[in-house]
Parts: C-alpha cells; sequence; structure tokens
C-alpha cells in the first residue's frame, strides 16, 4: 500500500497543477470568437466614428414631434438595413437656432437622439450616411441632421 504522505503530496501536487493551469488561462488573452469576421475584425483600420443628430420634438412637450415608436420604426426602415452590423443610440437633449429661431433672437430647445455608428471609411458608407440623414429631413420636414465624423480606432 502507497505512503500516506506520499498520496497526498501527489494530491496537493495536482490541485497545484489545476490552479496553474486555471490562472493561466485567465490571465492569457482569449481566441477571438471574431476572428475572420469582417465586420468585426480584430484590428480595424481607416474606420471612421460618425455621430448624427436627430431633433424629435420640444423639449418640455414629449407629447408633439416624433415619438418613440415612430423614431424605432425610422431605425428599423432606415438604419438598420444599411448598418446591420451595429450601432448605439443615446437619448440627448439639444438646442438649436435655425432661421426662424436666429430672426426671432430664440433657441429651440430639443428632445434628441444621437446615433453612433463606427463602420470602414468607403464612399458607399458615406453614402449610406446621408440617405439616412435625406430619409429623416424627408419624413420629419426638419432642415438639418447635424453630423460629426472623426477617424476611429476600432478593435473587436
Amino acid at each position: 500500500m502507497a505512503d500516506p504522505k506520499s498520496h497526498q503530496r501527489y494530491r496537493r501536487l495536482r490541485i497545484c497543477a489545476a490552479a496553474v493551469f486555471f490562472l493561466t488561462a485567465l490571465a492569457s488573452p482569449a481566441q477571438s470568437t471574431l476572428k475572420g469576421d469582417k465586420a468585426h475584425p480584430a484590428r480595424a483600420a481607416h474606420w471612421v466614428d460618425t455621430r448624427l443628430y436627430f431633433g424629435l420634438g420640444p423639449a418640455d412637450d414629449p407629447t408633439k414631434g416624433i415619438s418613440e415608436s415612430a423614431w424605432r420604426e425610422f431605425l428599423d426602415k432606415e438604419v438598420t438595413p444599411r448598418f446591420p452590423s451595429g450601432l448605439s443610440v443615446v437619448n440627448v437633449y439639444g438646442q438649436w437656432q435655425g432661421k426662424q429661431e436666429a430672426a426671432a433672437g430664440t433657441v429651440e430647445r430639443i428632445r434628441s437622439k444621437m446615433l453612433v455608428i463606427d463602420y470602414p471609411a468607403t464612399p458607399a458608407n458615406n453614402a449610406r450616411i446621408e440617405a439616412i440623414r435625406r430619409a429623416w429631413k424627408q419624413r420629419t420636414g426638419n432642415q438639418s441632421v447635424l453630423k460629426v465624423t472623426q477617424p476611429a480606432s476600432v478593435s473587436f
């Protein structure tokens, strides 16, 4: 029969080896499940971050202007088909001085949505962004959709 102390040492050694293996697995970077995914590359060169600002209606009266369901419908029909790989929407408050407000010396306070999309900087993607802006202005009669685009360092 084996020595009980030897058995305990062997058991402790196995436990230590398992712990080292487990801790090593936690410390090393995981294999990317997105490897080979063109829409979500491990490293992305020549990408941009675009933020579009959409006015929904008066900040002090949520019953006027564009409803949440109308916004989601616009998102589903106009935005998601053009950028199905992903986007973010943030509720924001904005102020705007259009031609009428400037003439009157006032500022319009607006409930707004900020749409954030990161994508490869290509003419086709820029055309998709412009189509979204046009669609919103046609649908709502708004004079503008503010667009801010910057180079982005992107990884997934």
